[in-house]
């Protein structure tokens, strides 16, 4: 058992508060195991064995994995049940196209309507993001929670000085379903230099080049989908 309470007998998961509890945690666990590379691109994901592996019900996990094909990292299947994602599919290059249709008008509204306290969040966004380790060893060969969260700030602080909150929701929608994109291209690019992408970014947006900042923009989300290719 993978979970630290089950939702058959523990006092932690009585009633509704518990449940949930579980559930989050159940959630959690599957999301990491699929980002990690635990479970490999189109391999199944089998309910009844996950809710032997975690000591909860059927019922439990079926509601994770539902929860995880809703962010785009799995698939479910018409009488084959749920899988991860194939590295072939079509949805990374049409989830890139959106994205960089998308970003890089945020990015020219923000770069003309941040304020100074914007400028700074964005300082700050890139020195956490470019003091933190891409890999840990004992995350494996794919990037670190920490440093895709340093990551996914970064990104967003960038657009954050649009000051359009619908803009943004759609932002977080398209991060998450990209998620797992960037994490199985991490390797496949080894000429790329990323964080020399994200520098560049910043110095754009900081010295309010709105025309750079796009393009800058546009090219390291295609550079992304493209990784997939490289195989």
């Amino acid at each position: 058992m993978l979970i630290g309470v089950t939702d058959t007998a523990a006092p932690a998961t009585d009633g509704p508060a518990g449940k949930k509890m579980l559930s989050e945690q159940v959630h959690a666990h599957l999301r990491n195991s699929i980002m990690r590379g635990e479970h490999a691109p189109g391999a199944a994901l089998k309910p009844q064995e996950l809710a032997k592996e975690l000591g909860v019900s059927l019922a439990v996990v079926r509601e994770a994995l539902v929860r995880v094909v809703g962010e785009g990292l799995a698939d479910r299947l018409p009488n084959r049940g749920f899988a991860v994602p194939e590295f072939s599919d079509r949805r990374w290059q049409d989830i890139a196209e959106a994205r960089r249709t998308i970003e890089p008008v945020v990015l020219r509204m923000s770069v003309e309507r941040g304020d100074l306290d914007w400028e700074a969040r964005v300082r700050a966004a890139h020195h956490r993001l470019s003091r933190t380790p891409p890999y840990t060893p004992e995350e494996g060969e794919y990037y670190s929670e920490t440093w895709s969260e340093a990551h996914r700030v970064f990104h967003r602080t960038l657009l954050e000085g649009c000051g359009n909150p619908v803009l943004l929701e759609t932002f977080d929608r398209l991060w998450l379903a990209s998620e797992l994109t960037r994490r199985w291209s991490t390797h496949r690019n080894p000429d790329r230099d990323g964080a020399e992408e994200h520098w560049r970014l910043e110095e754009a947006a900081l010295a309010r080049d709105a025309d750079a900042a796009a393009e800058l923009l546009a090219h390291h989300l295609t550079q992304t989908a493209a990784g997939l290719t490289n195989r």
